[in-house]
């Protein structure tokens, strides 16, 4: 049997001084929290301020694990060819410390939403679900499993 492949990515729900919360506009996905991909050698919290940083152009400080998430689903990236192996998600709240709003390579806009405008602002389903277990945090990670293609489907739900 093949070892196992994941990718490992990490999500953070950036706050400001005001209460909001930050988002960006990704080319293939529009309003989004920021995140990515840890890369080879790379710590979690590393990656996760790697990736605002890179995405948006703030500095954060990275408080608390908020959800784990696995995406089970594979399916076909943007390029129509490569197969997307299981994905695993960990979102973390996060506050700024700095910075200036910009965008990247990745990122067409970033922006401060209050947070019932973000919830209207992000319209894939998965990424919708993720904030909303932000906003209903009350302490206790939680644990999602589900696929992304052909339509979005919540297979496991839990706090943990």
């Amino acid at each position: 049997m093949p070892m196992p492949t994941h990718i490992v990515a990490v999500g953070g729900i950036v706050e400001n001084e005001q209460g909001q919360v930050l988002l960006v506009k990704t080319q293939h996905g529009g309003w989004v929290f920021p995140g990515g991909q840890v890369e080879a050698g790379e710590n979690l919290m590393n990656a996760l301020m790697r990736e605002i940083k890179e995405e948006s152009g703030i500095d954060t400080a990275v408080l608390c694990l908020i959800g784990i998430y696995s995406n089970t689903g594979t399916y076909t990236w943007h390029d129509g060819v490569t197969e997307i192996p299981t994905k695993v998600m960990l979102d973390f709240s996060c506050r700024a410390v700095g910075g200036q709003l910009c965008i990247s390579e990745e990122t067409s806009e970033s922006r401060w939403f209050d947070k019932a405008m973000a919830l209207e602002a992000i319209t894939a389903p998965a990424i919708r679900t993720r904030y909303q277990a932000y906003l209903d945090f009350g302490g206790s990670a939680s644990y999602m499993e589900y696929v992304t293609s052909p339509d979005f489907d919540i297979k496991l739900k839990r706090s943990i």
